[in-house]
């Protein structure tokens, strides 16, 4: 089992240091977070062993998982890194690309392994649908959100949109040629709303909505690629695939099929792929285990997290 300490003891760490317990992966060591007041409830409340500083928690562990505020990642990672600390850190990876590349660099020179927390590379409706989605032209995201303070410190585009930024960048296999964007801050001093279209050198185009002033939750993707549409529900984790294959010399009487204006036919098919249900962030935090133990790639490397938020710069560029 792997010694690990959580940094950040907040909505998200707590679910982080209960999952952590919960695992034969890991041996939670403890905790830092440096509001005593927080520090003193969660330990009394759950039991965990809380740390006076960073430093303190950083030389009793072997990985290092950072659930703090966007701005203080770098520093965290950095004295985690320094003392030869695998790290896990949640997404935004850090707040700036410079940071990002620095970590990265940091992190080779250590021999040490990093993963960040794109959690919806483990949401079961995507999983399901991975291996389907084959060089999608024209992807379509929409995540909504109602207002929560939280996340406010950072615009919508790395509290929201940067999951699907991640997603879209882990299945177009092409660089970035251009970003449009446009972002309106309502409540928050940054902005609250946002839109962009990503295009890559390949011809795929990317239109994605995030919004964390609206009044439903929505997490939805659609991709669209040659000869077959795939949707993800992120939020009710569920996944829809429709092909359109040749008519079969004899269809079946039910079939639904379509003719296009040159008198082609063509059958449609509705597959609903199993969506076995799991914790996604128990996930994430297990494979990190395995990557560690076996000596193999992160699923969400620190290259990975830097790209994604390479692309979140460039469309909060465009505002």
């Amino acid at each position: 089992m792997l010694k690990v300490g959580v940094l950040g003891a907040g909505h998200l760490g707590r679910i982080h240091l209960r999952l952590l317990q919960q695992s034969d992966k890991y041996e939670l060591v403890g905790f830092y977070d440096p509001s005593k007041e927080n520090a003193k409830n969660v330990s009394k409340e759950f039991g965990y062993t809380s740390f006076e500083s960073i430093e303190s928690l950083i030389n009793a562990v072997e990985v290092v998982d950072i659930v703090t505020p966007t701005l203080s990642h770098f520093s965290c990672a950095k004295k985690a890194i320094e003392n030869g600390c695998h790290i896990f850190i949640e997404k935004p990876i850090t707040k700036t690309v410079l940071e990002a590349a620095t970590l990265k660099t940091l992190a080779n020179q250590n021999n040490i392994k990093g993963q960040v927390g794109h959690v919806e590379r483990f949401n079961p409706a995507f999983t399901a649908v991975r291996e389907m989605i084959d060089n999608p032209m024209f992807i379509e995201c929409h995540r909504l959100a109602e207002f929560n303070p939280r996340g406010t410190d950072v615009p919508v585009v790395l509290d929201l949109m940067i999951h699907d930024i991640d997603i879209i960048l882990s299945v177009v296999k092409s660089k970035v040629k251009r970003v449009h964007a446009s972002g309106i801050a309502v409540i928050s001093e940054t902005p609250d709303i946002a839109n962009a279209r990503i295009e890559f050198e390949n011809g795929c185009v990317a239109n994605l909505t995030a919004s964390r002033i609206s009044m439903k939750n929505m997490r939805k993707s659609r991709f669209f690629q040659k000869d077959a549409y795939i949707s993800v529900n992120f939020l009710s984790k569920e996944s829809e695939v429709v092909k359109i294959k040749e008519v079969p010399k004899n269809p079946d009487e039910f079939a639904m099929i379509l003719q296009n204006a040159e008198g082609v036919k063509k059958q449609i098919y509705f597959e609903n792929p199993v969506v076995e249900d799991n914790n996604a962030i128990l996930d994430e935090l297990e494979t990190f285990a395995d990557a560690i133990n076996n000596n193999t790639t992160p699923v969400v490397t620190l290259s990975h997290g830097t790209e994604a938020l390479r692309v979140a710069q460039m469309i909060i560029d465009c505002f």
